[in-house]
């Protein structure tokens, strides 16, 4: 570990040697990330993280990814370094990486903190905004040194935002529960980004008020809230069954109007520009239940 260590700091004080004019961003924790030159050796510690990298024209730097970092499929042939489990901290040592990019709630804290401790540059990421994820590959592409294909990118993402802004704008509000887990039953609060999604749509979520990101919620809840409509994801082996634990509540809006439906899970769940193509089909459903 101690020669690892030593070849790290030999490679990153090469680096700061060869410097010309630094590039600096502002990651979402607000911390200055700072680099000599442009990433060359760039790990992902989040699924999201690996797919905005190459959106940011950066995939040919990754050099490692997290585990189920299964977009876009090239990134299926990278080492992986652990995930929500744990990373391996020394599997990303040894891949010398002159740019780490974290997620701030996802990743351990600990781990990132030690990480920082062997003198990697972290960026950390915490997307909670729509346009944070276009935000995110403009600053990934500067640090990769691929800040024409990262802002193309983020201007592609931002006018097909503005076209679904414009499109749903001014419609009548209709309630939502949006399903990201069966058992237990969970969801999402106001501070999670596909919360954002639903009210660039028109729509509320029915449980933006409480305090976790994702909560878990109990059945009982969900017949007080009475939604107009209940989303829930959609990912490979899902079936209906879902669709039926609510039909048993015929009294629900949602039930009764036959508003029950699903959404790329992948796509809705991830921060990435995918998550507008998921975005326009969430839109479609909910404009189902507006009266006419």
């Amino acid at each position: 570990m101690r020669n690892t260590v030593w070849l790290l700091t030999v490679l990153l004080a090469g680096g700061l040697a060869l410097a010309g004019q630094p590039l600096v961003v502002v990651d979402d924790a607000g911390r200055e990330v700072r680099l000599a030159a442009p990433a060359q050796r760039i790990v992902s510690l989040a699924p999201h993280l690996t797919e905005l990298l190459f959106a940011a024209g950066a995939g040919a730097r990754v050099v490692g990814v997290s585990e189920h970092s299964s977009y876009p499929p090239e990134a299926q042939r990278l080492p992986s370094v652990g995930g929500g489990a744990g990373l391996d901290l020394e599997a990303i040592i040894a891949l010398r990486p002159d740019l780490v990019v974290a997620w701030q709630s996802g990743n351990s804290a600990g781990q990132l903190a030690q990480l920082e401790r062997f003198g990697l540059v972290l960026f950390y990421s915490e997307p909670g905004q729509i346009d944070t994820i276009a935000t995110t590959l403009e600053r990934l592409g500067t640090l990769a040194g691929t800040a024409g294909q990262g802002s193309e990118a983020a201007q592609a993402y931002r006018d097909g935002v503005a076209r679904l802004a414009e499109r749903f704008a001014g419609r009548e509000p209709v309630s939502v529960f949006y399903q990201i887990w069966e058992r237990p039953l969970m969801t999402i609060s106001g501070a999670h980004m596909i919360s954002a999604w639903l009210r660039l749509c028109g729509a509320a979520n029915v449980f933006a008020d409480l305090p976790q990101l994702a909560p878990a919620v109990s059945v009982e809840a969900v017949l007080a809230a009475d939604p107009e409509v209940i989303i829930a994801g959609r990912y490979a082996g899902k079936g209906s069954e879902w669709q039926q634990v609510w039909r048993a509540w015929p009294q629900l809006r949602a039930v009764a109007g036959n508003h029950l439906y699903t959404v790329p899970a992948e796509m809705m769940e991830r921060h990435t520009p995918r998550a507008l193509v998921a975005a326009e089909e969430l839109c479609e459903h909910i404009e189902r239940a507006r009266p006419d």
